[in-house]
């Protein structure tokens, strides 16, 4: 089953809004916390120094472009199977690692709750549903798996520069001020086979998608 292109834009807009949500949200609480310390502009910069901001920040890109200005430059350059499907992998990745790593690690309340759960939970599975259904597929490769693993490359670069900066890292299995140097390289390997892993089930779920569209249609 697929949307409509006019369903598909319409729940575009709804993924941007929740992810528009969020972001504005976490940002404002996380400026809010950090007044009498770092002040706004070191908070910004460890705002989007958070993988789960950047990519939910991309989510927010790809379903606002499409929602609302689908034959922008800009909008035709995220509507790209590669770049949607990138967006699938960063931000699952987001889902996986906080469900079965991070969210044991505190116990967030309130307004606080609220961002948590937005940016870990309700944007990747809406726009994993979004993509899965509103997307064409059949495009996908399994050399893009590898092109995927760029973006969180330079991401991890710029973690660990920062970090050499400020000693101050966004996930505790990257501190290097916290952990030996082998683990937290063993805590890299092990996120990139996450992403190897889910990045190999996006293509293959492309692939299927195809498939079963066009026997469908026969």
């Amino acid at each position: 089953m697929s949307l409509s292109y006019r369903s598909a834009r319409t729940s575009a807009a709804l993924v941007a809004a929740v992810a528009a949500f969020a972001l504005v949200l976490q940002y404002v609480l996380l400026v809010g916390a950090t007044l009498g310390t770092i002040g706004p502009v070191l908070a910004t910069v460890r705002f989007f120094s958070y993988f789960t901001i950047l990519s939910n920040l991309l989510v927010l890109l790809i379903t606002a472009t499409f929602a609302f200005m689908p034959e922008s430059g800009l909008g035709r350059w995220f509507a790209r199977p590669l770049v949607r499907g990138a967006v699938a992998l960063c931000i699952g990745v987001t889902f996986a690692i906080y469900a079965t790593i991070l969210r044991v690690l505190w116990e967030p309340q309130g307004a606080q709750w609220w961002a948590d759960s937005s940016l870990h939970y309700a944007v990747p599975v809406l726009y994993l549903l979004w993509w899965l259904f509103a997307v064409p597929h059949g495009v996908l490769r399994w050399s893009d798996v590898l092109r995927w693993l760029l973006f969180p490359l330079v991401y991890l670069c710029w973690v660990f520069l920062r970090g050499a900066w400020v000693n101050e890292y966004p996930y505790p299995f990257l501190d290097l001020g916290a952990v030996p140097l082998p683990d937290v390289l063993r805590n890299c390997a092990g996120v990139f086979v996450v992403f190897l892993a889910l990045g190999a089930v996006l293509v293959a779920i492309d692939r299927w998608s195809a498939r079963a569209k066009a026997a469908a249609a026969t």
